[in-house]
């Protein structure tokens, strides 16, 4: 370490950091490198290739840390870092444990929506418009993407505004959804959102040491996931196979193949491992297929074309699929709990931790 780290590493640390929603007098977390906490953040997360890019850390109270369509950075850490340990405490890959496999859930069930439209089932469109006609959230997190398919988070506050087609279905491309929550969590009674597995890790990890997360995020549905992408790299990638994102209405990774619907109904088919030089290294040790820690998670995996699989995992979640089936909002179907556990197993198998 050069002088000028340790130099800064003894500044004097303010009695409280601006804006801070923790309890930061609690005993601090160890640190690995003797610097300021971004810096060991850095060191064992970013700079190792673990990091996820859920963007959880964006809950620094200065908001020096940058969550873009880059790898996560804090440009002026050095200096502006105020030491309070808030990044490292939140993220899921410090002290990291892959989760794995199919997780504890209530009921495992394939369900369609009868009123929205959506990647298969449509089945998080109608948890989130459930528990906003139930009561149980204000207002939901989704995901939404432009004529790029460049995603960007909307609040949902009624359930037709989904129906809007730029709001459903999966964009394959990491969303800002943690920082969104960061930035409107204040001015929320009850939220819900929607993210892939890392990001859920996040929140629950985000929750155990932030009272205010845990009284406000009601609801958080997990996507399966075996991999995400970096905007610009997956648009450089498909536009060098004569691919053009704006002509697109519909992506989908099946049967190993990432698929590229045009309006016009023409598809275009890549093989996965194809696309192995664009796959984040953060995602590459990830070992959660099935969101583990969502209050129901959901994919098409294990159920028939058009429905949705639903690994129901909370009371909660449980209430609203009860609530949706008693209004007929739904169309109810089995699942093949086999499928959705061979897709865990593969995703263990294809990304060992430690690397090698």
């Amino acid at each position: 370490m050069n002088k000028v780290d340790v130099k800064l590493w003894k500044i004097p640390i303010p009695e409280k950091p601006p804006e801070c929603r923790f309890d930061w007098t609690k005993e601090r977390p160890e640190r690995v490198e003797r610097c300021k906490y971004f810096g060991n953040l850095k060191a064992v997360v970013i700079d190792k290739g673990i990091c996820s890019h859920c963007g959880t850390c964006y809950i620094c109270p200065v908001r020096g840390i940058v969550v873009e369509d880059k790898p996560i950075d804090f440009p002026n850490w050095r200096k502006d870092c105020i030491d309070c340990g808030a990044c490292i405490r939140v993220c899921p890959r410090y002290d990291y444990t892959p989760l794995n496999g199919l997780g504890e859930y209530i009921e495992a069930v394939a369900g369609k929506s009868k009123r929205f439209k959506g990647q298969d089932g449509a089945m998080v469109s109608e948890f989130m418009a459930g528990a906003l006609e139930m009561g149980i959230i204000d207002v939901a997190l989704f995901v939404a993407r432009d004529e790029e398919f460049k995603p960007y988070v909307v609040h949902i506050t009624d359930p037709d505004q989904l129906k809007d087609e730029r709001i459903t279905g999966t964009k394959y491309s990491f969303a800002s959804v943690m920082p969104e929550l960061h930035d409107s969590i204040k001015h929320v009674r009850a939220v819900g959102i929607i993210g892939t597995p890392c990001m859920i890790s996040g929140l629950r990890k985000l929750q155990k040491v932030v009272p205010l997360y845990k009284q406000k995020v009601k609801l958080a549905i997990g996507l399966f996931c075996t991999e995400n992408f970096y905007h610009w790299q997956l648009k450089e990638f498909l536009e060098g196979r004569g691919i053009d994102l704006r002509k697109a209405v519909k992506t989908d990774i099946k049967k190993g193949n990432f698929i590229v619907t045009y309006d016009t109904g023409e598809e275009f088919s890549i093989p996965v491992k194809e696309m192995e030089e664009i796959v984040p290294d953060g995602c590459k040790v990830c070992q959660d297929f099935s969101a583990v820690e969502a209050d129901a998670s959901v994919g098409s995996v294990g159920s028939k074309k058009g429905f949705s699989s639903v690994l129901i995992r909370s009371e909660t979640a449980k209430e609203i699929f009860e609530y949706l089936k008693e209004k007929d909002y739904i169309e109810v179907g089995e699942v093949k709990i086999d499928v959705i556990k061979r897709l865990c197993d593969y995703k263990v198998k294809i990304h060992p931790y430690p690397k090698g």
